[in-house]
């Protein structure tokens, strides 16, 4: 199987080309690529496929073989990766996935795109769309509990679910320990990606995200918009200016336009190499 292994600010997955490879067992290929020591290492597969209804569609697994339905960072790297690769030759263009057809723009220097733009839709403010359990319509500010110490939450779905907790100092957190814990959480029937964040200014914030089926993560897109929605809804940070967002991995840009009710996520997509791996014991 031919592969390239790429990164948006440090959160990074292995593709697969699917317009020329076949994987027939995506959840078993994702679970031995990600292995950081015995395969490639990454925080997952995704796979770029043909489509009939959009320009590629992005078909993601995490690094435990679980289907995701939406990876802000991996869809910036779909964008570069099809039209590097000449498979699209427009620099705005239509990615399907299992949250939704997304739409990108491209920004080219030397030939390759370089930062992309991503109209990431529509927040999902409702607990059962979420989904979360709650006995409110939203969950914004509420309690929860997590091994037996009391948070507050705000849940957000971007076509997969978040939970935006706010701390003093996200670097002193011991994420490996509360990760899991919420993850797994009752309140939650589909799991759920934690975000700790910290407040820097009125423009920025600070955080670390536990991603759920893979542990922490260097960066997360949709988890970054999740934020600066929540930092929006309880007037933590300047709602009608871009929101930088730092993680471990690097920064992106997230606006919440209100009058149209969307999202646009602005980041880097890096390619790190090419490779070939040999499947031929996963029956590939």
């Amino acid at each position: 199987m031919k592969f390239t292994k790429m990164h948006g600010i440090g959160n990074d997955y292995v593709y697969v080309n699917c317009f020329e490879e076949t994987v027939k067992d995506p959840s078993a290929v994702a679970k031995f690529v990600s292995d950081r020591h015995f395969g490639i290492g990454s925080d997952g597969l995704i796979l770029i496929r043909p489509s009939e209804i959009a320009d590629c569609e992005m078909d993601m697994y995490n690094l435990d073989g679980s289907q995701g339905a939406m990876c802000g960072n991996g869809i910036r790297c779909v964008a570069k990766y099809v039209y590097d690769h000449g498979i699209v030759d427009k620099t705005s263009l239509s990615i399907a996935t299992r949250s939704g057809i997304k739409y990108v723009d491209l920004t080219i220097r030397d030939g390759k795109a370089s930062m992309v733009k991503v109209n990431m839709g529509s927040p999902i403010l409702t607990a059962k769309e979420i989904p979360v359990v709650a006995e409110t319509e939203q969950v914004i500010n509420a309690p929860i509990t997590v091994d037996g110490k009391e948070y507050r939450m705000t849940a957000v779905s971007m076509g997969n679910p978040h939970a935006i907790i706010y701390v003093d100092d996200v670097d002193s957190l011991d994420l490996e320990k509360i990760g899991p814990s919420f993850e797994n959480h009752v309140c939650f029937p589909d799991r759920v990606n934690t975000e700790f964040v910290q407040l820097i200014d009125r423009n920025t914030v600070k955080m670390r995200v536990w991603e759920r089926g893979s542990g922490e993560t260097l960066a997360c897109g949709t988890g970054a918009c999740a934020v600066t929605v929540a930092s929006i809804l309880n007037d933590k940070v300047n709602g009608s200016k871009p929101v930088t967002v730092q993680l471990l991995g690097g920064d992106l840009n997230i606006s919440w336009e209100r009058d149209e009710n969307l999202v646009y996520m602005t980041g880097p997509a890096t390619t790190v190499f090419d490779g070939e791996i040999d499947l031929g014991f996963l029956g590939e």
